[in-house]
């Protein structure tokens, strides 16, 4: 009997030990506000009927998140012994104000990340799923602005409008994640640390009565490094994506307005040849999509300075002659002016060309100015207002030109 006893009890101190090595962590973000937008678009198309272009203001409480994008996530840890240990991630974007969880147009839970993996202590750590890029890591470290998704910021292309369903986040400077991806990130070595992926989704298809069939294809890698001396942070990173939906021996795409998903590898933005802003399009066809960004901060002790370069070419694979091509600078600062109110500047300028060599490139400035107010650790109040500026340029067979500015006043929960 005593035996019996002393067995259950060894067994449940076993059970409770193997428990106390894992752990699982529910967090999210809910950020909700008032926020308006004020868009100007010059253009001389047949879609405007005064040819003389349009102008749209709009505003409106939102809870898709100006400061940041509201979400929810899971993740967990568990030690496996010997400095092993094994990880995960899943993670949802939020729009509170809809119906469904992500957004009536995603009708369900969008994905922003999934993987699991395992970590070598003193090595580093791999992990296979849905994932950020080393382009958007570094920087989402290296912006003055922290990745908001207000107008004004010319390395994180992001903007939300007030209205329901015209708002709609996009990044026409670099892909954000990429599915199918095997990652890897090293430990700190004398500051030096490294990152990579890879991502492959391959089918191929023969088809014997006749030529056609071909491969489905979207791969690619990325590589990213970086560096910490002292008050100083400085990494680069370069990403080369290609999708490959189509097998036709074109050689030019289809059409020749800009809005052709040839502009796209992997989930990104190009720019409609109706309204000249940027749309999102998941899917791309036959792309050979290659970017890069240099990124780097310095603390000064009463505030932090940022600086990012990024370049992003994106050319359809049937004719190199057909690309858009995007390249932008940005400096900023940020700093605590109290110990509860925090504040930061950034403005930057870039080009941008959207059909091809032949194609005039578009010029375009944008200013951001931003605070938070910090309630406690984990809530605050934000103050975000952003301009950007487009020269007049020719877009398939419309010229444009644009400016907008956006505004937000919110509160942002973390948990």
């Amino acid at each position: 009997m005593k035996k019996s006893l002393f067995a259950v009890a060894a067994v449940t101190a076993f059970a409770g030990a193997a428990q106390a090595q894992s752990s699982v962590t529910v967090y999210g973000i809910i950020d909700a506000g008032y926020v308006g937008t004020n868009t100007k678009l010059n253009s001389n198309s047949s879609a405007y009927m005064n040819r003389g272009g349009t102008q749209t203001t709009a505003n409106g409480f939102t809870g898709k998140g100006a400061e940041q994008t509201s979400r929810l996530g899971f993740k967990g840890n568990e030690d496996l012994g010997g400095g092993t240990s094994a990880f995960f991630t899943y993670e949802v974007e939020m729009y509170p104000e809809d119906q469904d969880n992500s957004g009536n147009a995603n009708k369900g839970l969008l994905n922003r990340q999934s993987f699991v993996g395992l970590k070598k202590n003193g090595l580093g750590q791999a992990a296979v799923g849905l994932q950020y890029t080393p382009i958007f890591n570094l920087g989402a470290v290296t912006d003055p602005g922290k990745n908001n998704n207000i107008v004004g910021n010319v390395t994180y292309s992001a903007g939300t409008l007030a209205k329901d369903n015209a708002g709609q986040d996009y990044n026409a400077a670099y892909t954000n994640r990429t599915a199918n991806t095997l990652s890897f990130k090293t430990d700190s070595f004398s500051g030096f640390t490294a990152s990579g992926i890879y991502t492959l989704a391959n089918s191929n298809t023969t088809v014997l009565s006749s030529s056609s069939g071909g491969n489905t294809n979207a791969s690619g890698w990325g590589l990213g490094a970086d560096f910490t001396w002292h008050k100083l942070y400085i990494g680069a990173a370069v990403q080369q994506l290609k999708q490959l939906t189509y097998t036709s021996n074109l050689t030019t795409p289809s059409g020749t307005t800009v809005n052709n998903p040839w502009v796209n590898a992997q989930p990104s933005s190009g720019v409609n040849s109706s309204t000249g802003v940027g749309t999102l399009t998941q899917n791309g066809l036959n792309v050979q999509d290659n970017q890069y960004l240099i990124g780097a901060t310095y603390d000064f002790g009463i505030l932090t300075a940022y600086g990012q370069y990024v370049s992003r070419t994106a050319s359809a694979t049937q004719n190199a002659n057909y690309y858009m091509k995007r390249q932008s600078e940005q400096i900023g600062v940020r700093s605590y002016i109290t110990p509860t109110i925090e504040g930061w500047a950034s403005a930057g300028l870039g080009r941008y060309t959207a059909l091809g060599a032949t194609t005039p490139t578009a010029n375009f400035n944008a200013w951001q100015l931003g605070s938070n107010y910090y309630l406690s650790k984990r809530t605050n109040l934000y103050a975000i207002y952003g301009q950007q500026v487009q020269s007049t340029a020719s877009y398939g067979t419309t010229t444009v030109s644009s400016s907008a500015s956006g505004y937000a006043l919110g509160l942002r929960h973390t948990f």
